[in-house]
């Protein structure tokens, strides 16, 4: 059996609301070592540490460093899950797996589209990930799910690149894409309601149950070759119940990927 790399990425510097998610790497790890929990994911695939090559937790200085960063953990040939780390860590995660593997499909849980060309002044932002990814044709298929923040400039974005969205409003109709090329799977935690996962920077009422997005994670009929989790925000979690969703939903991409 081959393993799967994880690498934190410690960076917060592009969140617009509030700073936070830089601290969730090891906190992620710590809440999947917890003894109030076990190794097992409901497939029945055992995900014990020794299935990871842990690159460990790396501090950026500089925005583009993650590509730099993500594209040598991928010289190994494994798949990979990245622990954010706020949303803008994707585009450059993202850069770094076009380079090895070329046009991929991404599916994308989140409460908000993050398709500005520009937010507060930073074409970097967390809010601008995948209108930076779809510009720069990185991928051939973008899925989101789970949005509920739509406003004019990003569904004018959407319909640009042909983003092909699942609003919130209307995930009882939601079918689980045919992917054709290899997959990226990017979770931001916000997608949950925040009754589920309060311990994220954007509290948006109205978002998916953790049962909900567990059943994505499954019905996945794809090679998933990487992920990432992003956004908590353990300053703003109680009991550690968000690291606790984070953890749970790590040990079933983790199987998905097996």
């Amino acid at each position: 059996m081959g393993k799967i790399t994880i690498q934190g990425i410690l960076y917060d510097d592009k969140s617009s609301f509030l700073k936070g998610p830089a601290l969730a790497p090891p906190l992620i790890r710590e809440a999947y070592h917890s003894n109030s929990a076990n190794y097992w994911a409901e497939d029945g695939s055992y995900i014990h540490p020794d299935l990871f090559d842990d690159a460990g937790d790396h501090t950026i200085k500089d925005y583009f460093d993650i590509s730099e960063i993500t594209s040598k953990q991928l010289r190994e040939g494994n798949p990979m899950i990245t622990l954010g780390g706020d949303h803008s860590i994707t585009f450059p995660v993202i850069q770094a797996f076009h380079a090895t593997y070329g046009l991929i499909d991404i599916l994308h849980i989140d409460a908000h589209g993050d398709l500005y060309e520009n937010f507060e002044g930073d074409p970097y932002s967390h809010a601008c990930p995948f209108f930076n990814i779809m510009k720069d044709g990185l991928v051939k298929n973008l899925y989101q799910v789970g949005i509920r923040t739509l406003n004019d400039t990003q569904r004018t974005n959407a319909e640009k690149f042909g983003v092909k969205i699942n609003e919130m409003k209307d995930f009882e109709s939601f079918k689980m894409p045919k992917f054709k090329n290899p997959l990226y799977l990017s979770l931001d935690l916000d997608a949950l309601d925040p009754a589920y996962a309060p311990g994220v920077s954007h509290h948006e009422p109205g978002g998916l149950s953790t049962r909900q997005v567990i059943d994505i994670i499954q019905k996945i009929d794809a090679p998933i070759v990487g992920a990432d989790i992003v956004e908590y925000n353990p300053t703003r979690d109680i009991n550690d119940m968000t690291a606790m969703v984070t953890a749970k939903l790590f040990k079933e991409i983790a199987a998905k990927m097996l």
